[in-house]
């Protein structure tokens, strides 16, 4: 199938083939039939599958297709995701497809000063972009209003859940019109998601392009036992040996993702961090020079592993696993993208086993112990348990989601605006 037998207008099958696109990926092929006619729709599509054109492509052409209001427009279409990043990204998909249509559309997220965003709204937005947080803050200044919505999309909804956004995704859906056409995508499926889509979903249209809670078949997923002391020396050795060229690390802990910045560019090789507690402009200019080549590894916490839409990433290295299973499925999904090879390596000390087994159970997959020489690992030393970063759980603890302190969901909230 091509982009021209979607029933697209020439204005976006242009942007789209100066993009370098002629056929869309399978979501996207699915998707955008169901979009068009109006559906709400719920979307299971792993991270790398095309599916933020698989929407953006579609709420374009519908909008294109209605009479637009003298003066200043009102918000027709909201758009909802948990990170910064991954809203900032939607933003640029949205002006890339759209930019020979005379929509507008603005990205509202925290890190950020308010004041700009406030004067993008007066001046008429079609489309808004934004995390909850900086949205709710938003709607109590009276700066925006949602009685004009007709399409609203919740974008990684499992994400939005494990962060503890269930109340404000809640609260934003009681202040939209009853009569719109909802889309949910999630890259796993929970009881929540359920229940959330049956409280979101009319009559939805179900697309699924991958199996539930699964790894991409394009990512070569390793494992490497080592001592957990010896994980970050061995990562550089790994890095100088194979000259990788472009690696996102993966932490559990804001610490520990400065830590190995430091240490690697203390042996020459040139890396930085990116998590929560780094300001806005930080994160943007880390990602921006990852992008770029001008640094070699990337270290960051799990606010990265949704979101960071980085092409054609080759190396992903899990240098302490998530205590949540599905976050691995998430961090490995930056690899692996849009039809490319990637491949994902995981350190992994005695202290993580349990966390392994947890892992290969959800992806139903065996992984092979490999053991590389020098850095042998000692599996007679007694597991420890895992110093755990601000809010995440111990292991053997349930994981909490919209039940967790509220002290604790005002942080993560506050993180995310």
């Amino acid at each position: 199938m091509l982009f021209s037998d979607l029933h697209l207008s020439s204005p976006l099958l242009k942007a789209v083939q100066e993009e370098g696109y002629t056929h869309p990926t399978p979501v996207q092929e699915k998707a955008i039939p169901y979009i068009l006619q109006g559906r709400d729709m719920l979307a299971g599509a792993q991270t790398g599958t095309g599916k933020t054109a698989g929407f953006t492509l579609p709420i374009l052409e519908l909008l294109s297709k209605q009479p637009r209001m003298k003066g200043k427009n009102p918000i027709r279409v909201l758009i909802l995701t948990p990170t910064r990043e991954l809203a900032a990204q939607v933003g640029e998909s949205v002006k890339t497809y759209g930019k020979y249509l005379p929509f507008k559309s603005t990205v509202i997220f925290g890190g950020v000063g308010i004041n700009p965003q406030i004067q993008a709204l007066r001046n008429g937005v079609d489309i808004l972009i934004a995390t909850p947080g900086r949205l709710l803050d938003h709607l109590s200044q009276g700066t925006l209003d949602l009685k004009h919505i007709d399409i609203f999309v919740l974008d990684e909804a499992d994400r939005m859940l494990d962060m503890g956004f269930i109340k404000d995704i809640r609260r934003v859906i009681a202040l939209l019109p009853s009569k719109r056409q909802n889309l949910l995508f999630s890259a796993t499926y929970s009881d929540d998601i359920k229940k959330l889509c049956e409280s979101i979903l009319k009559n939805p249209a179900i697309v699924e392009v991958a199996k539930r809670n699964t790894s991409s078949e394009l990512v070569n997923q390793r494992v490497i036992i080592v001592d957990c002391k010896r994980k970050t020396a061995l990562l550089g050795e790994l890095i100088k040996k194979h000259r990788w060229e472009q690696i996102l690390v993966f932490t559990r802990t804001k610490h520990h993702a400065n830590k190995v910045s430091d240490y690697l560019n203390k042996i020459g090789i040139s890396a930085s961090a990116i998590h929560g507690n780094k300001s806005q402009g930080a994160r943007t200019k880390a990602l921006a020079d990852f992008k770029a080549g001008s640094i070699t590894v990337l270290a960051a916490t799990d606010i990265a592993a949704r979101g960071l839409d980085i092409d054609q990433l080759p190396h992903v290295i899990n240098l302490e696993l998530p205590n949540i299973s599905e976050d691995y499925v998430h961090r490995i999904g930056r690899t692996g993208r849009a039809g490319n090879n990637g491949e994902a390596i995981s350190l992994v000390c005695v202290d993580e086993f349990e966390y392994l087994k947890n892992i290969e159970k959800l992806i139903n997959r065996k992984f092979e112990r490999e053991i590389v020489e020098g850095f042998e690992p000692d599996l007679t030393i007694k597991p420890e348990p895992i110093q755990q970063g601000r809010g995440q759980r111990p292991q053997g603890q349930p994981k909490r989601r919209d039940n967790a302190p509220r002290e604790y969901v005002e942080k993560r909230r506050e993180r995310n605006r």
